[in-house]
């Protein structure tokens, strides 16, 4: 079986995000959802529009972001709107809160461990394919975030988001913290999760990682810790295993002083057991070939 294509570059800059894309040969069919992360209100790490830009347009896409379960800037759709357009995306963008009106689209989960169903929002349904722009970094609760943590709690509508924190316990906005499943269940069910939605896209999916401004913490992050390490540079493949773990190993395989308290925080949430579990599912592989560019 062939490896999985994984595309790389240490030329940081909205023209190679583009580039790269190139490289995966696909072209994404009819109304293109671009997720990002929009960025918690006081985090200075997240990803601007403006670098986002060119291959937001590239493609013709449409941003997509779904309502947080925590408190915060992004708890609700009009606070979510209103940080959106103070951080600029509306100004660049068509923007789209995935669910910003109900009921919620579930995607049944059958031999689910964890999960029976994935929540998400039901605007995710007027979309054809989806660009995954990913800001790779550390995370507190995950331990790293990238393109498998976007297909899950990305994608999942405020209630989804509690489903996979809460191992399946609740739906209720409440219990994100009181109820939160152990770290072993949450982690498979994000990778349950992101698995429904890479069955509903099936090939009309692409990946890119930037591996920049590597904090250990997320850019959900109202207070996060400036970056640790020297940025890496942009990956873009067709599976999101495979360009998780080119991450993971290029942050494993730096020589940086600062990369020693990013594998910290990566392995003490076992982060990367998101990527075992969504290898096991079998919709994405660990095995890929790293092609510079």
């Amino acid at each position: 079986m062939a490896r999985s294509k994984v595309y790389f570059t240490t030329d940081i800059s909205p023209q190679s995000v583009v580039r790269l894309y190139e490289k995966l040969g696909v072209k994404l069919p009819g109304k293109v959802a671009v997720k990002v992360h929009s960025g918690e209100q006081g985090n200075q790490n997240y990803l601007h529009p403006e670098f986002m830009r060119p291959i937001v347009e590239e493609v013709d896409g449409t941003i997509v972001e779904c309502n947080t379960a925590y408190e915060g800037a992004r708890d609700a759709t009009e606070k979510h709107e209103k940080l959106m357009a103070a951080h600029g995306w509306t100004e660049f963008f068509e923007v789209d809160i995935m669910d910003a009106d109900g009921p919620d689209v579930s995607f049944p989960i059958e031999n689910g461990r964890v999960l029976h169903e994935n929540l998400v929002g039901k605007h995710l349904m007027d979309y054809q394919s989806m660009l995954v722009l990913s800001h790779f970094k550390g995370h507190p609760m995950g331990g790293f975030g990238g393109a498998l943590k976007q297909l899950s709690i990305g994608c999942a509508s405020n209630a989804g988001k509690v489903l996979i924190h809460t191992g399946a316990a609740s739906t209720v906005q409440g219990d994100f913290w009181d109820k939160h499943a152990t770290q072993e269940d949450f982690l498979e069910a994000m990778a349950e999760a992101a698995e429904t939605v890479v069955n509903h896209f099936g090939s009309n999916l692409a990946f890119v990682n930037i591996a920049v401004n590597l904090s250990v913490d997320c850019d959900c992050c109202a207070v996060a810790e400036d970056p640790c390490m020297a940025d890496i540079g942009i990956f873009a493949s067709t599976d999101p295993v495979a360009i998780d773990q080119a991450c993971i190993d290029a942050v494993y395989g730096s020589s940086d002083p600062g990369r020693d308290h990013l594998v910290e925080r990566i392995e003490s949430k076992q982060g990367t057991k998101i990527i075992d579990h969504a290898a096991r599912l079998g919709y994405g592989s660990k095995d890929y070939e790293l092609i510079e560019v």
